[in-house]
């Protein structure tokens, strides 16, 4: 099985929302990239999640938010929006956060997903991690899942724990 049936299967995904998604950011020249979980996936052996997780371009942002309301359900948060489509269990969020500014231009293309797609660089994908890992409201569970992803990272590419801050590192290793 390929991997974007894979995905599709598990998520649920009979609208092909995935696909509505990337050719609505394509049509319009969107910049933006992959970030979160999906792109630790990209570098590394992946693990399964119905998150997709991107930044866009901050001068593209109204208009991205603009063209989700016409296509998608949008909901918005303190440092994001996440899309919705009904017929589909994907959960994609667009990170709204000034940390990630300079992300989408240091992307590159990698596989992800069975789809060619910009995802943010090993380090810049690394520095989202510890951020989220290390911020105390986000859930404990899924500050867990960052330090899981922290390891993933770090073990099959030793010189970025030279990234990780030593109270993290106390944690995973």
């Amino acid at each position: 099985m390929e991997a974007l049936t894979f995905w599709k299967t598990v998520t649920m995904d009979r609208s092909d929302f995935l696909e509505k998604l990337i050719a609505l950011l394509a049509k319009h020249q969107i910049q933006y990239c992959v970030i979160g979980g999906q792109a630790v996936n990209a570098f590394v052996d992946p693990v399964v999640s119905l998150d997709l997780d991107l930044v866009v371009a901050v001068d593209q942002l109204e208009v991205v938010e603009a063209l989700l309301a016409e296509a998608f359900t949008v909901k918005h948060f303190p440092h994001s929006l996440n899309v919705y489509l009904a017929g589909s269990d994907v959960r994609v969020q667009i990170q709204t956060d000034a940390r990630y500014v300079d992300f989408p231009q240091r992307a590159s293309q990698q596989a992800v997903l069975g789809l060619v797609l910009p995802v943010a660089s090993l380090e810049d994908t690394l520095q989202g991690k510890v951020w989220a890992a290390l911020d105390p409201d986000r859930r404990g569970s899924k500050r867990q899942k960052d330090l899981a992803d922290i390891a993933r990272l770090t073990e099959a590419y030793p010189p970025l724990r030279d990234l990780v801050p030593a109270m993290l590192l106390e944690r995973l290793f």
